[in-house]
């Protein structure tokens, strides 16, 4: 008659299922909770409040660009749009209506529409921004939006003292700004149209309307020039370094010489009848 065979492995399996099947909660609890947290975390960032954007580009520009009174979130909000002369400035401008944007992330960046009631009849504004090794681009989509001057009283000197009034549309085409290592490029063209300008430095209103090019490439340029109006201001300049190096002059029609000697005089440095700008 065969003895039985003892097996001494069964005891060393059944006592290794027996720990695995103790041990299951335990991972399962574990994997639970980081499902649960991921989860928080996914819905905080669908939800963060507009507020926390408001935050962010005050901070970023000096507090000269302010988002008061945020409604949404930071992905589909609105606000109200105030410029000021920066932190411990008195100089403020709201534009007229709410702007509304809607921000999404990308793999290598984000997108950004922006609309508003008062300027951005047609299409939002919109641009993508992508981050790049020790930079940024930003490229822009072709569009045409129109403000009003006076927002740019809130900016502080010089507007705070001019006090501009008319509108202004601003125009790009193929518009790209490229921040790499420190240093800004621009390619493509941009174009803002100063329309119906006046001035409380002057009676005379308007006092004429005026376009600024700027022009993108290895050196990028800028140009002034009249469109029509009693006062002419012409000149060019360009962008070296990251600053603008601008030369041009101002002048007034003879029979609109006392109307506007005022201006003229704080436009630049007076040389008889003209007004000689420089910038940089």
């Amino acid at each position: 008659m065969a003895s039985p065979r003892f097996n001494a492995a069964t005891p060393l399996r059944a006592r290794v299922r027996g720990e695995a099947v103790a041990g299951a909660p335990a991972a399962n609890w574990g994997w639970a909770c980081i499902g649960a947290l991921l989860g928080l975390l996914l819905a905080f960032s669908l939800f963060a409040p507009a507020r926390w954007l408001a935050a962010g580009v005050a901070s970023a520009t000096d507090a000269r660009v302010r988002l008061t009174s945020p409604r949404g979130s930071v992905w589909n909000g609105s606000a109200d749009l105030v410029l000021t002369g920066g932190t411990g400035s008195n100089d403020a401008a709201a534009l007229p209506g709410r702007i509304d944007w809607r921000l999404r992330p990308r793999w290598d960046g984000m997108t950004l529409a922006l609309t508003a009631a008062c300027c951005t009849p047609q299409q939002p504004i919109a641009l993508q921004a992508h981050l790049r090794w020790q930079g940024a681009q930003i490229v822009f989509a072709d569009s045409t939006s129109r403000w009003p001057a006076g927002l740019l009283t809130g900016l502080g000197t010089p507007f705070n003292t001019l006090q501009p009034q008319g509108s202004l549309e601003l125009s790009t085409h193929q518009l790209e700004l490229v921040l790499a290592a420190g240093r800004l490029q621009v390619e493509g063209n941009a174009q803002l149209d100063a329309l119906d300008m006046s001035s409380r430095l002057s009676p005379l209103k308007p006092m004429g309307s005026y376009r600024v090019s700027l022009g993108g490439g290895a050196v990028p340029a800028i140009a002034l020039q009249t469109l029509a109006g009693a006062l002419r201001m012409e000149g060019s300049g360009q962008f070296v370094g990251g600053r603008l190096h601008f030369s041009g002059e101002a002048s007034a029609a003879p029979e609109r010489e006392a109307a506007l000697s005022n201006l003229l005089n704080i436009l630049g440095r007076r040389s008889g009848a003209r007004s000689i700008i420089s910038v940089g």
